[in-house]
């Protein structure tokens, strides 16, 4: 059974009956994606991980599957191949044994698809996020607000509030079409919005004066309307949804390599059931 990288279709063999096979919409693939990603997040706050470790490993798993399906490779195990490597990379480095006994996971599994992760990746492994762009702003703004009416204190809360605003642009297919500074700005004129703690336009001629930029502010205004509209649009799958997509993605994998899976999974169980008896002994 292969899938086609074009359309996402399933070609079986000729004696294979495909009239049982329903291959995932890119809808259904998308709402996985979001779920895995947001798993991500969970993982990253769990283990206490800078909201940077947190940005690379969502990043680079939309990068793999840009090349490849979910039909292809489980997104749950790919999911902790990428924290596992984006502590590496942010020099924040936990041991594929501590990540998998903190989610109780086979570490035997994010190292296998280490190698497959940073294949698809091509070894381009620096990732820029929008968080330390939302914080350089919020500076910037000190001095454009001037202190005074309890400024510092509204800043403050437009920086938190900012920042969890950018961990939702982080499950839309934003950080892969926009930099780090559009999408800090539209995190900020989001909040602002809300917040009304500062005068954004007025703040963008500022910004504009001071760098000389072949793009228009009407233009760059037009970018930050389309990835909060992104952000808006933004579906979160349920349990319900979950539950149907989590069974039928399992009826789309190869056979073959799920049965090899089930194999290696008891394997490892029989394995640390039977380091916990010697212990105990």
């Amino acid at each position: 059974m292969k899938v086609n990288p074009v359309d996402g279709s399933i070609d079986l063999p000729d004696h294979v009956d495909s009239s049982g096979v329903k291959p995932m919409s890119y809808e259904e693939e998308q709402l996985i994606r979001v779920f895995y990603e947001q798993k991500i997040q969970e993982v990253c706050t769990a283990f206490k991980f800078p909201h940077k470790i947190q940005a690379t490993a969502i990043i680079y798993f939309k990068r793999f599957y840009l090349q490849w399906s979910v039909m292809e490779h489980q997104p749950k195990n790919i999911m902790l191949t990428c924290v596992y490597a984006s502590c590496k990379v942010e020099e924040n480095h936990v041991s594929a044994e501590e990540l998998g006994k903190g989610i109780q996971q086979d570490h035997e599994i994010i190292l296998n698809n280490e190698m497959v992760l940073l294949k698809s990746l091509d070894f381009d492994l620096i990732v820029y996020a929008p968080y330390r762009s939302i914080e350089g702003f919020i500076d910037d703004l000190e001095g454009f607000c001037r202190a005074g009416n309890g400024a510092f204190q509204r800043l403050k809360e437009l920086h938190q509030m900012a920042i969890s605003h950018a961990d939702k642009m982080m499950l839309t297919d934003a950080p892969l079409l926009y930099t780090p500074g559009q999408l800090a700005l539209a995190a900020l004129h989001k909040c602002n919005d809300i917040l009304k703690v500062f005068d954004f336009e007025r703040y963008l001629e500022t910004i504009f004066s001071r760098q000389h930029s072949n793009c228009t502010i009407e233009q760059f205004v037009q970018s930050i309307n389309a990835i909060n509209y992104l952000v808006d649009q933004l579906k979160m799958p349920s349990v319900k949804d979950m539950r149907h997509l989590d069974r039928k993605l399992r009826h789309c994998w190869d056979p073959s390599s799920h049965d090899e899976h089930k194999k290696k999974e008891k394997k490892s169980k029989h394995k640390s059931k039977r380091t916990s008896t010697d212990a105990q002994l």
